[in-house]
């Protein structure tokens, strides 16, 4: 009698996995932490450290190794194209928020998500210098350290982050009830702030990757939220083009104005 094909992993157990291996990834990056890692910089602009090459290679032994038949995208490995064929593909950044992970500050994180056919269906934020964690599951809701996250509701005041051109851009009615928020150096951990509720949204300017969005984006949707482009569509990802254009990403009727700003700038 034939072997029977295995099972694809259930979204469960992917995000058991990931949770896991994201958070031994955290203690890898955390030994080069403040202590002078070796910088490279790519094309000259993009700093990429030791460290982004040590958890890589953990994340992409580890991962693989527990499901080979899964594609792999990630910011610091060479891209091959039956990667992105697959069925399922794990998109990683080792370290998001590279920047400031080189000058010393906390505020970088672990991302990796599964994307499914094009759409991010677990996705975990490990920051260990923060002592967070953000998971979430497509259906399963969003939670940081355990607990449940939620969108901001809507007030008559907002916080907004993102570049402060694209802020202005805002309608003058909603501009003079914002407050445009300092800049965050990880765009993952910044829309995960929209998931909890420390953020009402944040603007991202063009040329963001798939490794920058996948993980957050599952975990903003499962909070009630949405990333949208200037026609109000959602990102697709792991596909042929992994730079994406000028997004928002928030909820309610803030959302709704932001994108019609970003249609208006294109």
């Amino acid at each position: 009698m034939p072997e029977s094909e295995p099972q694809k992993a259930a979204p469960e157990a992917d995000l058991e996995l990931i949770a896991d291996v994201a958070r031994e990834a955290g203690a890898i990056a955390l030994k080069y932490f403040r202590r002078d890692p070796e910088v490279w910089w790519k094309g000259g602009v993009s700093p990429v450290s030791e460290a982004d090459y040590a958890v890589d290679r953990f994340l992409r032994k580890e991962l693989l190794a527990a499901r080979p038949d899964y594609g792999w995208l990630s910011e610091e490995t060479a891209l091959e194209d039956q990667e992105l064929a697959r069925e399922r593909v794990f998109v990683v950044d080792p370290i998001d928020g590279t920047r400031a992970f080189i000058a010393g500050r906390p505020i970088w994180c672990v991302s990796i998500g599964v994307v499914h056919r094009g759409e991010s269906i677990v996705g975990v934020l490990e920051c260990p210098e923060l002592s967070e964690t953000y998971h979430a599951l497509r259906g399963g809701g969003a939670f940081r350290n355990g607990e449940r996250l939620a969108v901001k509701p809507e007030g008559d005041a907002f916080v907004v982050a993102g570049p402060k051109a694209m802020v202005s851009e805002l309608p003058s009615k909603i501009l003079q009830k914002t407050r445009a928020y300092g800049y965050v150096p990880s765009l993952a951990f910044r829309i995960a702030m929209v998931a909890s509720g420390a953020l009402d949204a944040t603007f991202v300017k063009p040329n963001a990757h798939d490794w920058d969005l996948a993980a957050a984006d599952v975990i903003l949707r499962e909070a009630g939220g949405v990333i949208r482009d200037a026609s109000g569509n959602t990102p697709s990802y792991a596909g042929p083009d992994l730079k994406k254009g000028a997004l928002a990403a928030g909820s309610g009727s803030l959302l709704q104005a932001m994108t019609q700003t970003l249609s208006i700038g294109e």
